[in-house]
């Protein structure tokens, strides 16, 4: 973080070199120096900080169980396929998809509200971007042939 927030710091400053407090440049590097200096709070806490193993545990098994449990890398993994799917079968089934799955993933049992409650969210969504924004939302490549017309 220190390393991307000292760059992304020099790059904001090369934007308008800091004229002025309204500059185009200069909330940027705002921002990237508020992640430059907690960044660097963070890194001296953890160089700090001692390596507290459990009983029998290594070193990978513990990077594992702290930084990259199984449901952070399941989310990861739906996001991908998120991403990759948006395209081919459309912004209304992938995100509905999207969202009752990561909402199981994330620890909901109640599958019929999940179901329920992607599906009034995906509504609320669509209607926002659709009819007030006017954005046009991807219907698919494999999806749009079969959609009606007002959802395409």
């Amino acid at each position: 973080i220190v390393a991307f927030s000292s760059f992304m710091l020099w790059a904001s400053y090369n934007i308008s070199k800091f004229e002025s407090i309204s500059s185009a440049g200069a909330f940027p590097m705002v921002c990237a120096l508020a992640m430059l200096v907690t960044g660097a709070m963070s890194l001296r806490q953890t160089g700090k900080a001692k390596l507290q193993l459990e009983a029998g545990e290594t070193v990978g098994q513990q990077f594992v169980r702290k930084l990259a449990p199984a449901q952070l890398v399941w989310f990861a993994v739906l996001i991908t396929a998120y991403m990759l799917l948006l395209e081919r079968i459309g912004f209304l089934v992938s995100s509905y998809l999207f969202l009752a799955l990561s909402m199981q993933l994330l620890g909901s049992k109640r599958v019929g509200l999940n179901l329920l409650v992607s599906l009034a969210f995906l509504v609320s969504i669509y209607i926002v971007f659709q009819t007030a924004f006017s954005v046009v939302l991807p219907s698919g490549t494999w999806v749009a042939p079969y959609l009606p017309e007002f959802l395409k």
